[in-house]
């Protein structure tokens, strides 16, 4: 049965991946899209670029933004054992905002993040923001030996970080708020072409990291003492698993804005799924439907063809809250955690 789900979700996968590259703003005919996917030449240089430049590079990045935001939940959720927990629970998203509002709107907006310069330097604020919360929980995980109190300390130090945006935005020019405000409701088509191999690599990096945690986090399911016992260097896990998430939290925010929902709502929808705790078939579930979901609000932001696009954080909570409020209603007979 779950394989024919894996063969099914793949399906849908590979489907969904025709339609984003095929369907957009611009009416461009199936059999011309087709020849320059296989050509990589045509005719009409506007379709060219609006293929290989636009839509191509949008849909690889949604596609690893829904897989790696997705595995970041997956991981707190099973470390922490909170249905709940999320990629921003420990303030890394947060960072990775705060690294961007402290870019665009201490320069009054004039690194606009419609410009090349903008998004490079609104690029490098979000890695170092996000790094430097990551830094900071690290140091706090070696202190603090109780995963609920580095969650809640994880969620100070987020609190801390929106408190100094709140402050940037107070004192920030119009140009800046405004430059911030588009940037913070999330877009999948923050990649361009030259920047697509490291935005890919530093997500598959991310990605082998959470790999590499299966058995560890399947024993931890039992609890970390259960885990001690069969030989599991607990604090080493858990450096190695807010590593993992940092990174991949980070790079996604960076490029992308600061997703909301994936992360906490696709474990949740792997597990209802196919009914299992075990991380060997978890994970790369999660990884999979964390794609679909990435692809099918892709194509919701362009699917009003009036040229403009949607905010994917206009669409993501549609698709994640019905799912977080049904965990929460039926969380007694939802046993994903013992």
């Amino acid at each position: 049965m779950q394989k024919k789900l894996f063969i099914l979700l793949s399906i849908l996968l590979i489907i969904l991946i025709l339609l984003n590259i095929l369907i957009g703003s611009v009416k461009i005919p199936i059999s011309e899209i087709f020849k320059i996917l296989i050509y990589k030449s045509n005719e009409n240089q506007t379709w060219q670029i609006i293929i290989m430049q636009s839509r191509v590079p949008q849909c690889i990045t949604a596609l690893f933004c829904g897989a790696s935001l997705s595995i970041s939940g997956l991981l707190l959720q099973t470390s922490f054992h909170n249905p709940l927990a999320g990629p921003s629970i420990l303030g890394i998203t947060t960072g990775a905002s705060l690294g961007v509002a402290i870019v665009t709107l201490i320069s009054g907006g004039v690194l606009s993040m419609g410009t090349f310069s903008g998004w490079s330097f609104s690029i490098i604020g979000a890695i170092l923001g996000a790094f430097v919360v990551m830094f900071i929980i690290l140091i706090l995980s070696n202190l603090i030996k109780n995963n609920i109190m580095l969650l809640i300390a994880g969620m100070m130090v987020g609190y801390v970080a929106s408190s100094v945006i709140s402050l940037l935005n107070f004192y920030a020019t119009s140009e800046g708020v405004h430059s911030y405000t588009i940037w913070g409701m999330g877009n999948f088509g923050g990649v361009s072409l030259s920047q697509l191999p490291l935005f890919v690599i530093v997500n598959v990096i991310g990605l082998l990291l959470s790999i590499f945690l299966i058995k560890p986090l399947n024993a931890m399911l039992l609890g970390e003492n259960y885990a001690q016992n069969l030989g599991i260097n607990i604090k080493r896990i858990r450096n190695i698993l807010l590593l993992s998430t940092g990174i991949l939290s980070a790079i996604v925010t960076a490029y992308c804005g600061p997703i909301s929902f994936i992360g906490l709502a696709v474990p949740h929808i792997s597990r209802l799924i196919f009914k299992t705790q075990n991380h060997n078939i978890i994970l790369p579930a999660t990884m999979i439907c964390g794609a679909i979901i990435a692809l099918i609000c892709n194509l919701l932001s362009i699917v009003p063809s009036d040229g403009g696009i949607l905010p994917i954080n206009a669409i993501t909570p549609i698709i994640g809250a019905p799912i977080i409020i049904y965990v929460i209603i039926n969380q007694r007979k939802i046993q994903y955690f013992n």
